[in-house]
């Protein structure tokens, strides 16, 4: 199971995409659609930037995404604005007829890569040792398809992060001990919700192979959160929050709950990108938000939100890096290399590393 995805084809843009006026490229870009048609569906992931994700047929998170685009039926083509653990899902959601294409190969999430399938099958090990049958794996869909993959065949299954709680309510009844896979942010405030304490939590650190942050006695952990997080909502602070609340202290403060402890401990709100959404659009007009979350979506929030005042948390700009690779030249190059019959760039997950990621993915979806 090393390797979990084949990629067809890893060519580099040409440059000749590169030289295109910005006039050219929404022109070509809209003819391609047309000329494709309902062989084509867009998804948009909502840290994409605007220029892109206006060409979008739907916008969301990621898992909402690959479902969108494995019921398009019509669809042969999904293009999958977004990273790659997003087309990797995709793919394995989609019809064996449909094709995924990622537009930048590049376009890679540093929080999926912290999860290596080789350190987590030495670390179960470690931890199939220590604290014996246990102990039940649960990954964030912000993952490799290998990691589904093993949680798949271990057991457990995927979470979002607008359905953590339910499904670590579930796991729980499932055993003792659940490892959370890879944003131990996530994992943290999400069980500290339920009531577990953080003496009950440790993180396991796969360059050192140990266990880091024991505070109690091993035999009453429950949670091994895995040491990985977001590139982005790491960057978010309680003194960024302190300092909006000094200068404006009716603002209210949201953050993604891949934030630190500390930072949810302190926000107003913490909810996935989609609660973060749908708070401020119902929130009354006049009202004021400070939120933690990827630069484009806060920005966007803000143009379409205009009865409110929305700012980002941070003072400095907290883009996602790897999405932003994702940009008009290559949407364009992917959609013309399908329309001359050679596409590029496809996302093609092994079929035995589907299988048992959509049986743990099929697992979240029958949790009530």
């Amino acid at each position: 199971m090393e390797q979990n995805t084949l990629l067809l084809t890893n060519t580099l843009l040409p440059d000749e995409y590169r030289k295109l006026s910005s006039e050219e490229l929404d022109e070509r870009i809209r003819r391609a659609k047309e000329q494709l048609g309902k062989d084509l569906v867009i998804l948009g992931h909502h840290y994409q930037r605007d220029d892109v994700i206006q060409y979008a047929d739907f916008r969301g998170d990621s898992l909402k995404l690959a479902k969108i685009g494995a019921e398009q039926k019509e669809a042969k083509y999904i293009v999958f604005c977004g990273v790659h653990f997003m087309a990797e899902t995709a793919d394995t959601l989609a019809g064996p007829e449909q094709i995924v294409i990622l537009p930048d190969l590049q376009a890679g999430c540093s929080m999926a890569d912290m999860a290596d399938i080789e350190d987590v099958e030495i670390a179960w090990e470690i931890m199939q040792k220590k604290w014996g049958d246990t102990i039940i794996p649960v990954t964030y869909v912000n993952s490799t398809a290998a990691i589904k993959a093993f949680v798949g065949r271990h057991g457990g299954t995927t979470c979002t992060s607008s359905n953590a709680h339910r499904v670590l309510e579930w796991a729980f009844k499932q055993k003792k001990r659940i490892l959370f896979l890879p944003d131990q942010h996530l994992g943290r405030n999400t069980a500290y919700d339920m009531g577990v304490s953080l003496e009950q939590m440790v993180v396991w650190n796969p360059q050192t192979t140990e266990l880091e942050e024991v505070k109690g006695d091993l035999a009453d952990v429950r949670m091994i959160l895995w040491k990985g997080h977001c590139s982005v909502h790491q960057k978010f602070t309680v003194e960024q929050i302190e300092r909006v609340r000094k200068n404006d202290p009716d603002m209210k403060v949201i953050v993604h709950p891949e934030c630190s402890f500390e930072v949810v401990q302190r926000a107003d709100y913490a909810g996935s990108t989609e609660y973060i959404i749908k708070t401020v659009q119902a929130a009354p007009a006049g009202s004021r938000w400070a939120v933690g979350t990827e630069v484009n979506l806060v920005q966007r929030l803000a143009n379409e939100n205009q009865d409110k005042k929305i700012i980002l948390l941070s003072t400095t700009m907290c883009p996602c890096l790897t999405m932003n690779r994702i940009d008009r030249p290559h949407l364009l190059w992917a959609l013309e290399s399908i329309v001359n019959g050679e596409p590029v760039n496809q996302i093609k997950v092994d079929e035995e590393v589907a299988e048992l990621s959509r049986l743990a993915l099929d697992r979240m979806l029958a949790i009530k």
